[in-house]
């Protein structure tokens, strides 16, 4: 079992960054895929960004790539989302997700088996 704590949410201007972390506990962290998810108000919840077991291939949403980036530490069970160049729609609860022996590519909420409890990040224009 899993359990996942996720920290680094707040208020931040339009352009600006924030890097969200996840701390998992258990002691087969590298047995799953991780991902991000995020969800608005009266939006159902969307895929942002996963990553393998491994570290080595990660995924994200069209609307979030080449400013969000994936990362994860096997050693001490975090992983991380490092968004960038924010833009008011990414306005949202982030969610941090586990995976047993998932893909980094695993778009779908129901491909994972644990949740942490949610950050909100809101981007002001």
């Amino acid at each position: 079992q899993v359990q996942l704590v996720e920290s680094g949410g707040g208020l931040v201007q339009a352009g600006g960054s924030l890097t969200l972390s996840c701390a998992a506990s258990g002691r087969i962290f590298s047995s799953y895929a991780m991902g991000w998810f995020r969800q608005s108000p009266g939006k159902e919840r969307e895929f942002a960004a996963g990553i393998s077991r491994s570290g080595g291939s990660t995924s994200y949403a069209d609307s979030v790539k080449g400013r969000f980036t994936i990362s994860r530490d096997n050693v001490n069970n975090m992983v991380y989302l490092q968004m960038n160049s924010l833009r008011p729609e990414d306005t949202a609860v982030y969610y941090c997700a586990a995976a047993y022996y998932g893909r980094s590519n695993d778009y779908t909420p129901k491909s994972y088996d644990y949740w942490g409890q949610g950050t909100q990040v809101t981007v002001s224009s």
